[in-house]
């Protein structure tokens, strides 16, 4: 009938808003992105949170899982996610600076989240995690438009010292997060961003490597 198939359809929208929320609590942001987005216009589950709520938490996987096309047309173009972003000024205005390339007003915003997070029964584990990425992204989009920029350049638009974005910047290097080097003497900052074919290449090179990892821990339990 269509009671049962209307009742079947919302605890299936249910049921996404309870797996997304086990998504962020393992940190698997992209799939939780993917389930709080095909529920924002169907959204019931107000024995877990508010609407408020839900649409900040979509926006925060969203931001640190999307990449810019999908974030525009899923999120800033969202009616739904829009209407409530207009009672919820930080977040909006959190969502919109990184878009709009507005750096040093994201930073402020981030760390507005970062404390918001801290006290978020959901999201305090992960908040170091959260913040560590998005400066990532922000450093990257940034980069992303130039060949080579000055670290000066870079502090202004960030709206810190050139002494912190310099040791940020070193620090991601070496972990290998951005493609770029910096010219110590000149204080310039150099993308080499690998081209797509070279970044398939690595990247097939890692998936094999965590591939044979664990054939071989599998091996090992196998002869036990």
């Amino acid at each position: 009938s269509l009671i049962e198939e209307g009742g079947d359809w919302d605890r299936r929208n249910r049921l996404k808003v309870y797996q997304g929320l086990y998504c962020v609590a393992i940190r698997d942001f992209k799939q939780a992105a993917e389930l709080f987005l095909d529920t924002v216009s169907t959204f019931t589950s107000y024995e877990l949170m508010d609407y408020k709520t839900f649409v900040t938490y979509t926006v925060y996987v969203s931001m640190i899982a999307l990449d810019r096309p999908d974030l525009r047309e899923k999120v800033i173009k969202g009616a739904e996610i829009l209407e409530v972003l207009h009672s919820l000024p930080a977040v909006r205005q959190y969502l919109f600076s990184l878009y709009e390339c507005r750096y040093a007003a994201f930073f402020q915003s981030l760390a507005i989240v970062e404390q918001e997070m801290k006290k978020d029964w959901l999201f305090a584990p992960h908040y170091r995690y959260y913040v560590r990425e998005m400066r990532i992204h922000a450093y990257s989009q940034l980069l992303e438009s130039y060949r080579s920029l000055t670290l000066g350049y870079m502090a202004e638009a960030f709206g810190v010292s050139v002494e912190f974005i310099d040791q940020e910047l070193s620090r991601f290097i070496a972990a290998g997060r951005l493609h770029c080097k910096i010219d110590k003497v000149n204080e310039i900052v150099e993308t080499n961003r690998p081209d797509s074919k070279n970044w398939q290449y690595q990247e097939t090179i890692k998936k094999g490597d965590l591939l044979l990892n664990r054939v071989q821990k599998l091996s090992r339990v196998i002869n036990m």
